[in-house]
């Protein structure tokens, strides 16, 4: 079963987490920030991913971090 998950636009990921649009994009490209893109081609942010720690790399919320 696939859990929805909660998305933003770039501009609500801006204000939520108070950073510039460049910003969201780096994080975008850099891998710190989850996307998907619509089928009419927006992008939309994971909320979840938001906060993660960015030095943490890319875990799953079922996956429990290693020590």
């Amino acid at each position: 079963m696939i859990a929805d998950r909660k998305t933003l636009s770039i501009a609500k990921a801006c204000e939520l987490v108070g950073v510039s649009r460049r910003t969201i994009y780096n994080w975008i490209a850099g891998g710190k920030v989850e996307y998907v893109r619509t089928a009419g081609g927006s992008v939309r942010i994971f909320v979840d991913t938001l906060w993660r720690d960015p030095h943490a790399g890319v875990t799953r919320p079922d996956t429990p971090p290693s020590d």
